[in-house]
């Protein structure tokens, strides 16, 4: 802090030695107090500048799913670096089910101040938002958005046995067999079941939906042929694809994946403008109760943004398929609203509740 020591001064001035009058001593002591409070002030202000705006109590991080998934470690290496910054515990807690509902609920009702966090995924950000109607909040109006924190992309693929090598080719093929063609899915709302939904309201074409209960179901039954096509996330489908069990047709997104360098990215391909800018297939990112002050906000945000630029993130992430991102909350928030959007198309064509 900014401190100034002052000398004390007796009640009236002592008359100066060089006969200046009374008049200007006072106003040479009015611009010495001036300067003293402007200093004191410009103090303040740069202590205010530099202040942490978060208490010692803990900062919650809430996550819809078990430990050991995409968004368990994505929670927990922001977390960690996170406690680093701030110097508060950071701690996450794991509230799996109903659609991640478990874990934004409490969000919801949580004081703004910054302590309770939810980091969410687009199938709850986004897609159920945009596809269900019995979602207890607004994603937008409940919320404060705060920063995106990582991207991931799957990939479009087809049993080896299916005489097709690119999209093109397999669009064609089923435009030609109307309902002969069966996809998988991670279940019932699941990314891939509404992105395959989304596909085939852009092209034309028609398939049969087979449910499973995750991307391991839709890698295992394309693999052995029971599906004709499925979109496994590119860690789920990559060992596949390398032992030639699955064939590849396209990764999502505006660039190839590391692990898939020779599979093309949906915007390299000759498709419908809104499949070649349908962008990454799901996001992460961190959202805390509506209302939280804008000090708050910025402050998360900046520290987020920092952490997903430190190179061990980096590294840790994709380690897991993540690639590591960030926005401004403006950013994120828009971002929401424009896909729900997208997402309330498809909801048209499927009733989940």
């Amino acid at each position: 802090m900014f401190t100034v020591a002052l000398r004390a001064h007796p009640t009236e001035p002592v008359a100066p030695k060089d006969g200046a009058s009374a008049s200007h001593m006072q106003r040479v002591r009015r611009r010495i107090v001036g300067a003293v409070l402007c200093c004191c002030a410009l103090g303040a202000v740069a202590q205010q500048g530099t202040q942490i705006p978060f208490g010692s109590k803990p900062i919650r991080i809430l996550v819809g799913y078990a430990p050991g998934g995409g968004a368990d470690l994505i929670a927990r290496v922001y977390g960690q670096k996170l406690q680093e910054a701030l110097g508060v515990p950071v701690v996450v807690e794991n509230k799996p089910g109903a659609f991640e509902q478990l874990a934004a609920q409490p969000v919801t009702m949580a004081a703004p101040d910054g302590h309770t966090l939810w980091l969410g995924t687009s199938g709850a950000l986004t897609m159920g938002p945009g596809v269900r109607t019995n979602i207890p909040y607004d994603i937008v109006k409940s919320f404060t958005h705060v920063a995106k924190l990582g991207e991931v992309n799957a990939v479009l693929t087809v049993k080896k046995s299916l005489p097709v090598n690119n999209l093109q080719e397999f669009i064609a093929y089923a435009k030609a067999r109307p309902g002969q063609l069966n996809y998988a899915s991670a279940g019932v709302g699941a990314g891939n079941h509404l992105l395959t939904e989304y596909i085939m309201a852009l092209t034309g074409i028609s398939m049969t939906h087979v449910p499973y209960k995750g991307d391991a179901d839709v890698v295992r039954e394309v693999a052995a042929g029971n599906a004709d096509f499925g979109i496994p996330t590119v860690a789920t489908g990559t060992p596949f694809i390398n032992d030639g069990r699955i064939k590849p047709l396209v990764v999502t997104g505006n660039q190839r994946a590391k692990a898939l360098a020779n599979v093309p990215a949906l915007n390299e391909e000759n498709v419908a403008d809104a499949l070649k800018n349908y962008g990454v297939y799901a996001i992460y990112a961190v959202l805390g109760p509506a209302g939280m002050p804008a000090a708050v906000t910025r402050k998360l945000n900046e520290e987020f943004t920092r952490i997903s630029r430190m190179p061990d993130v980096v590294a840790q992430l994709e380690n897991g398929n993540v690639r590591a991102s960030s926005s401004t909350p403006d950013d994120l928030r828009q971002f929401i609203e424009k896909d729900v959007a997208k997402w309330r198309e498809v909801g048209k064509r499927i009733k989940l509740d």
